[in-house]
């Protein structure tokens, strides 16, 4: 049998077939299709230092150790630190199994629950009024009038305006003493438990963030709006800083905890990427 007879043979064997070869279609990498988001970052985390504020029960406060600093017998320079924590201090997030049984710990809350537009609610003005301030629906009904429906799969913070007091404990929480006797001086705003049930039953937020200790208002007993959103695994960032330099819509945020395996918190960089113009 001749060659081009060969050819002509194996050319019929794959068109009868349906056996054709196609190039495989190119991959795109990852940073080709989800490029990082252009745009000046924002630091939206306080430092942890000696002047951190903590709850006003956590046993454990912020300690920095020194293991070792400066120069070797190898001739170079070299540091080391030991330190400890309590889960909820400083800028940090609760997990949802911080107040539901059997929720996401920090480790298992999803990437994606952490890295998503940002929509910045400005409660200033009645925050300045009353230390006890609650945001309502009403607040971020006001806030759709405005700039349109919070988008779904966005994380809703709450500029309350208090980050400017940090890390002065009086103004910033209502008292500097410790103990179980001072929970009950705590003064800052929060999210009312109605507004967070609002929040969850008609929009599909990632997460909830605010420029206080804590989502739920100083004067708190039960931590019910903890509760509300951390029901439906829906975290909590607590302690931001910088909401001011954030637009009502149009940043970025991510906020990466460090990742303690069963943590109920964790310490927290947040960072936002403003919208180009």
């Amino acid at each position: 049998m001749t060659r081009p007879l060969l050819y002509v043979i194996a050319a019929a064997i794959v068109v009868a077939t349906g056996c054709t070869r196609q190039a495989p279609a190119p991959q795109s990498s990852p940073s080709s299709s989800t490029p990082f988001p252009a745009g000046e970052l924002v630091d939206l985390s306080h430092a942890y230092d000696s002047t951190t504020l903590f709850w006003p029960t956590a046993a454990q406060r912020w300690v920095l150790n020194k293991e070792a600093e400066g120069e070797t017998a190898g001739g170079y320079y070299y540091s080391a630190n030991n330190f400890a924590s309590a889960e909820h201090g400083g800028t940090h997030i609760d997990a949802p199994v911080h107040f539901a049984r059997g929720k996401l710990s920090v480790d298992q809350i999803p990437l994606e629950s952490l890295m998503a537009p940002a929509v910045v609610i400005d409660v200033t003005q009645p925050s300045a009024q009353s230390a006890d301030y609650q945001v309502t629906a009403d607040d971020f009904q006001r806030f759709e009038q405005q700039h349109g429906a919070i988008p779904s799969g966005s994380i809703v913070l709450l500029r309350t305006g208090f980050a400017s007091r940090w890390p002065d404990a009086v103004r910033y929480l209502g008292t500097a003493e410790r103990g179980e006797a001072a929970v009950a001086k705590l003064h800052f705003p929060g999210l009312h438990p109605a507004g967070a049930e609002w929040l969850v039953s008609n929009r599909a937020v990632k997460a909830v963030g605010i420029d206080t200790a804590s989502i739920d208002y100083g004067q708190s007993k039960l931590f019910e709006t903890h509760r509300t959103l951390m029901g439906r695994d829906i975290p909590a960032l607590e302690n931001l800083a910088s909401l001011d330099r954030l637009p009502p819509t149009g940043a970025f945020l991510i906020a990466l905890p460090m990742k303690i395996g069963g943590g109920s918190g964790a310490p927290l960089r947040a960072v936002a990427v403003l919208p180009t113009r």
